[in-house]
């Protein structure tokens, strides 16, 4: 999930006519419209920084601050598997570096882990970001959130938390313009307040490994 701000405007000063919702076919125009000055920060939910073992210290740093929502942050792939021919390959290399198989959820999301590892060089980061919407949610929640994000309790929740960011306008339009689930766009809109923050320069960073291309392995809310 990826989210822009092409503005400075701190949450809670964004207004309804300043959040829509389009689905990006293309991460190179969004990383491009950075390079050019035309797009503030890009917030996107997948990892940046993938390093030869596990775990990455910013998903450590990550799952302590989500304490019960912990479980959301995934075990990052390590770079070997980016060259994996198939799943059991991807789950064999998994193993030779950090000992633990490869989930399935994270091998089908491999190609296009690989294709932004290719697209982002490190000079990008301080504004091309890697966000967890959940981080977002416990930013603007100041807390633990209680409820998981798919129950009835959960989305509530995070609605409400968006509407102190944004207005409860804006999160309404995006929620009915349906250009994708529901819980999708809850999260693309809690990675736009991280990526308010990076424009702002009020973003909190974890982690910051050297990955073998010299990028951050970090996590940005």
């Amino acid at each position: 999930m990826v989210s822009t701000s092409s503005r400075g405007d701190p949450p809670g000063e964004l207004t309804a006519s300043s959040v829509t919702a389009s689905f990006v076919t293309e991460l190179a125009e969004l990383v491009q419209g950075v390079r050019d000055r035309q797009i503030r920060a890009v917030a996107i939910d997948m990892p940046i920084g993938l390093l030869d073992h596990q775990p990455r210290a910013a998903d450590v740093e990550a799952r302590k601050l989500l304490g019960p929502r912990k479980s959301s942050v995934f075990p990052t792939p390590v770079r070997a598997t980016l060259e994996a021919a198939d799943y059991v390959d991807a789950c064999e290399r998994s193993r030779a570096v950090s000992g633990k198989a490869l989930s399935k959820q994270a091998f089908n999301l491999l190609p296009k882990i690989a294709q932004l590892d290719d697209l982002i060089a490190a000079d990008d980061q301080d504004r091309v970001v890697e966000a967890h919407p959940e981080l977002a949610f416990v930013r603007l929640a100041g807390g633990f959130l209680d409820h998981p994000k798919r129950s009835p309790e959960g989305q509530e929740l995070r609605r409400s938390l968006l509407a102190t960011a944004f207005g409860a306008a804006a999160v309404n339009g995006v929620l009915a313009a349906g250009v994708a689930p529901t819980l999708d766009l809850l999260d693309a809109m809690a990675n736009l307040v991280t990526a308010s923050h990076v424009a702002n320069g009020s973003e909190h960073r974890l982690g910051g490994e050297l990955d073998a291309t010299g990028k951050r392995a970090e996590i940005v809310w």
